[in-house]
Parts: structure tokens; C-alpha cells; sequence
């Protein structure tokens, strides 16, 4: 932290783009956001409920009467309060009874479609130290085994119908028995001697990349890498001028992200840490997400590019109250200025907040802050607090001044702590500096030698294009030669 304060005092840092000279590094210029001395036990989760239980956060007074999870299909609401004695009901039945064998540093598979169980079950693993690794329920389960032999968990979270797909010799409780229903309700007595200290260096998620260029990695996350994505969300919206007029109005999300990817991953910690509400949605369904935005007065939407464009175009939207919608956050994947402009157009009361990150960023690299920012169309904002960028030649390794292509190199406390189970993967992402290489196997000799047509381009649910199956497309089909 001492060195990113003494870089925002270095005079030959460029104001306008945060450039330095003398190191060749792009800094942040946005203020540096506190965090937490690294010696001090933290879980993301303490961290969260330390700041939701802020004077800061508006809804700290009455956590008794305020929703933070509603599920959008069936109208069932848990407070903030009902929330956490579930979270602590379950998180001392997993350590206390059921479970004692299950310890700090242990690894807890989930494969689960999104329901208001996930919240829980997650805020009570990282609470006992235990990192969270969600897979998306789709999965093959030959996708599935090359995961669970990254991760090694101890133990698996799933329901009825999508247990079958994990391995026999894993053992797994599932989320829609009535043995998990009892453990949110459990009474057990808790002692001093119950407490598990969490490092903030302890890994707390293992998330996997989309592969969309390749086979799927493990992406180790610490708790410290959530606690700065957070902190930095935090301070900008109850600490920074720019948005304390919306920091006056009580947030309402709505849910379309899949909580297995990084975006819904952080993005659900930092409504609680905020003192949000959350709506839940299930399957994704267009006229679904307008009725609920309409019916639980829904103020932020976080999206991927999919469905700004789904809203632009369709003619549904007119028939649905949405004057209560005040902003959308973008991420995921890239979204086009056109698309922005013409979204504008149609609903000029919504603004869209279009941010960067990667799975190895803990989501978190750039993000548009304040009107200004949200007007540069195309533009995912600027370097976000604590973050540090490099432009690398990808032939020479030289750093290169603004205006010249490169790769991206990132460094700051968000960035992974590696890939589990592949040390070569490791070493060939991160330097022993800390950057982090964004774009690594990207050769300028490669060229397209053959063209395929398909019907449609396949996406992951964070509107990412797979690469990999159009790959293996092209390699199970005939195609031109260029």
C-alpha cells in the first residue's frame, strides 16, 4: 500500500492516464483504497459484515426489517437478520456435527442451480475458512472430474438432480434435503474455542476460467484478493462525492449472473457488504427479469452484453414499469458503443457502468465511476483503486508508453494467488514480480488458415464466446481453405 500512496505523489506520473516515465507502469488515479494490515485475521465474509455493519452503510440500523435475498420466482424473502443466523446456524452444524472432520483450508465442490441456499452455504464456508469451488450445473460430468481433480475438495454440496454427475467416492450433501433444511435451522452453542482465524492469504474460492481458449483452470482466489475488490467498491460508493446521491437511495439488484462465475461471485458479496437487497432469478427468461423489475422495484441490473442488447431490442419493455431502474453494470465481455448509444436512447433514465476484470482478478481491473465516466461509450473506465497495468511487447518483453498495442500485464492485491494443481500454468501467468500476463500460447505468427460457418456462436452464461467448442468444431468439420 506504501508504495501505491508514494506512486500517487510521484510527479512524473502522467495526470491524464496515470502513465509513469521512469517505471514504464500504468497507476491507478483513482485515491488508494485502505485495506486491512495482511497480519490481521480476516475472512471476506468478517470484512463484509464488518462494513455492512458500518454507521456508513444505511441499512445497518435495522437489519431486522430489511430484505437482502428475495427470490424472484416464488416471492420468499430472507432479512438480513434471518440471513446470517442461517449462515451461523449451518456454518456450526458443518463444523459442530455433521461435519467435524471438515477443516480450515478444505475445499467444498458446489454444483447447484442458483437458489437463496448458495448465499448461505457460501458465506458459512468461508466463514469456517473453507474455500468455496461452484462449477456450473451444466457441466459434463468428464468437465466435472477434470475439476474436481484440480480442486482435491473434501466434500461436494449439490441437489437431487445434478448429484448423480459427480464422482461415487466424493461424499455430498445435497441442498434440497430436509438434513440441510434442519442444519438453517440448528441451535448449536457456540464457544470462544469455535472462532476459526482466517488469513486473508487463505485461498477462499477456486473459480474456473471459461476456457474459452483452451482447458478449464482452476483460478485460486484469496480472501484478501475479495477484501480489495470490495473495499474498493465500498469507498466509492459511501466515501466518493461522485455517488453519494445514490448512495441515498436504498439499491434493489436483480440477479441475472450465475453465481458460479466470478462477476455473480462478487458481485453477491458486495451487495452484502452494502446492505442491499437481491433478487434471485433462476433460468434466465427476458419477461421474467421485466416483471421483477417491475414488481420488487429493482434499481441495478448487473448484465452481461447479452442482455443489454436483448433490452435495446426488444419491444416488451414498453409494456412493464422500469422508471425505478437507475443503472446496469456490464462485464463479462466486451459491449460495443453502438449498442450503448442506441440502449441510451431507448432508456434515458439508465445509465450503464461498463467494467473489466478477469476470474484471476478476482473480477476486478476497470470500471467507469460517476456520469463522466459512464458517457465514454465503448470505454470500461479507468484502472480500478490499488491496480497497477503494464503494455508488454509480447516478442521483446519491453514495456511500451502509451499509444502502442500490447499485452496487458496487471499487478495489485485482486490478482490470483495461481492456478490449483498447475504449477507450469502458474509460473507462465504470473513473474515473480506479481504481474499477471492477461493474454499468454498468443503467437503474431498465427494466422486463420480455414473458415467454418456455424448457425450461431456458442456463448458461456457470462456471454463469453467459447472458443474452444468453436475449435473443436472446426476440427470435427470440413471447412474452406484461405
Amino acid at each position: 500500500m506504501a508504495e501505491i500512496q508514494s506512486a500517487q505523489n510521484n510527479t512524473s506520473i502522467d495526470p491524464r492516464n496515470g502513465y509513469c516515465s521512469q517505471t514504464k507502469i500504468y497507476h491507478s488515479l483513482r485515491p488508494p483504497v485502505p485495506l486491512p494490515p495482511l497480519s490481521q485475521p480476516h475472512s471476506i465474509v468478517s470484512y463484509a459484515l464488518s462494513l455492512l455493519h458500518s454507521p456508513t452503510t444505511p441499512t445497518s440500523a435495522a437489519l431486522s426489517t430489511t430484505n437482502f435475498l428475495i427470490d424472484a420466482a416464488t416471492g420468499y424473502r430472507l432479512t438480513y437478520s434471518n440471513f446470517l443466523q442461517q449462515v451461523n446456524s449451518l456454518a456450526s452444524s458443518l463444523k459442530s456435527i455433521h461435519y467435524p472432520c471438515l477443516s480450515k483450508n478444505d475445499v467444498a465442490f458446489i454444483l447447484s442451480p442458483p437458489s437463496l441456499h448458495i448465499p448461505v452455504l457460501y458465506f458459512s464456508l468461508l466463514s469456517l475458512g473453507v474455500a468455496v469451488s461452484p462449477s456450473n450445473p451444466l457441466s459434463t460430468p468428464s468437465e466435472l472430474v477434470h475439476q474436481i481433480q484440480l480442486s482435491k475438495p473434501a466434500i461436494a454440496f449439490s441437489t437431487s438432480a445434478f448429484a448423480h454427475k459427480l464422482p461415487k467416492n466424493l461424499p455430498v450433501v445435497l441442498l434440497d434435503s430436509p438434513q440441510f433444511r434442519s442444519m438453517l435451522r440448528s441451535r448449536v452453542p457456540s464457544s470462544t474455542d469455535d472462532v476459526v482465524l482466517v488469513n486473508q492469504s487463505d485461498v477462499a474460492a477456486i473459480l474456473y476460467s471459461s476456457g474459452t481458449t483452451g482447458k478449464v483452470k482452476g483460478v485460486e482466489l484469496t480472501h484478501r484478493n475479495f477484501i480489495a475488490v470490495i473495499a474498493g467498491f465500498y469507498h466509492s460508493k459511501y466515501s466518493n462525492d461522485i455517488d453519494k446521491a445514490a448512495a441515498d437511495v436504498h439499491a434493489v439488484s436483480l440477479f441475472t449472473l450465475p453465481l458460479f462465475h466470478v462477476f455473480g461471485f462478487f458481485m453477491l458479496i458486495r451487495a452484502a457488504a452494502m446492505g442491499e437487497s437481491l433478487v434471485l432469478m433462476g433460468k434466465f427468461d427476458l419477461l421474467k427479469m421485466l416483471e421483477a423489475v417491475e414488481k420488487y422495484k429493482v434499481t441495478y441490473i448487473p448484465v452481461a452484453p447479452p442482455l443489454v442488447v436483448a433490452m435495446e431490442k426488444s419491444d416488451l419493455v414498453s409494456k412493464y414499469d422500469l422508471s425505478s431502474l437507475q443503472s446496469l453494470g456490464s462485464g463479462g465481455a466486451p459491449l460495443g458503443k453502438e449498442v450503448s448509444e442506441r440502449f441510451r436512447v431507448k432508456f434515458p433514465h439508465v445509465e450503464i457502468y461498463q467494467g473489466y476484470g478477469l476470474t484471476e482478478s478476482a473480477g476486478g481491473v476497470a470500471t467507469a465511476v460517476g456520469p463522466e465516466e459512464v458517457k465514454r461509450y465503448g470505454s470500461v473506465g479507468r484502472l480500478c483503486e490499488n491496480m497497477e497495468a503494464k503494455i508488454v511487447d509480447p516478442e521483446t518483453g519491453e514495456s511500451l508508453p502509451p499509444g502502442k498495442r500490447g499485452e496487458l500485464w496487471l499487478r495489485g492485491p485482486a490478482i490470483m494467488k495461481g492456478y490449483a494443481g498447475d504449477d507450469a500454468a502458474t509460473a507462465a501467468t504470473l513473474d515473480s514480480e506479481g504481474w499477471l500476463k492477461t493474454e499468454i500460447s498468443v503467437a503474431p505468427y498465427k494466422k486463420i488458415r480455414r473458415v467454418a460457418f456455424v448457425n450461431s456462436i456458442p456463448k458461456s452464461p457470462a456471454g463469453k464466446i467459447l472458443r474452444r467448442e468453436l475449435l473443436n468444431h472446426a476440427l470435427s468439420n470440413s471447412s474452406s481453405k484461405l
